[in-house]
């Protein structure tokens, strides 16, 4: 999945879309926090870059708002294929 410059998705892997359907209930939740968690380390690791005199306290608070700010963004896939105009 890619996003243009004015955030919208480009398309969606069914590729693997396919793969997260074949994983259970409980490997598609492993695999969420997994990725939740690369999600914020590398957050954490720009902010520490950006930022090196703050605490991790500081860091955890800037983490929360970056992520809490992303959420208020709508995102929504674009088609693969485009159609042609209806005349």
């Amino acid at each position: 999945m890619q996003l243009e410059p004015g955030g919208q998705i480009t398309h969606i892997d069914l590729e693997l879309m396919r793969l997260k359907l074949a994983l259970s209930p409980g490997q598609r939740l492993l695999a969420m926090l997994d990725t939740h968690r690369f999600v914020v380390a590398v957050i954490r690791g720009r902010l520490r870059e950006q930022r090196p005199e703050l605490s991790d306290h500081e860091i955890g608070f800037l983490i929360i708002e970056e992520i809490e700010r992303a959420k208020r963004h709508e995102f929504r896939p674009l088609p693969l294929f485009s159609r042609p105009a209806q005349t």
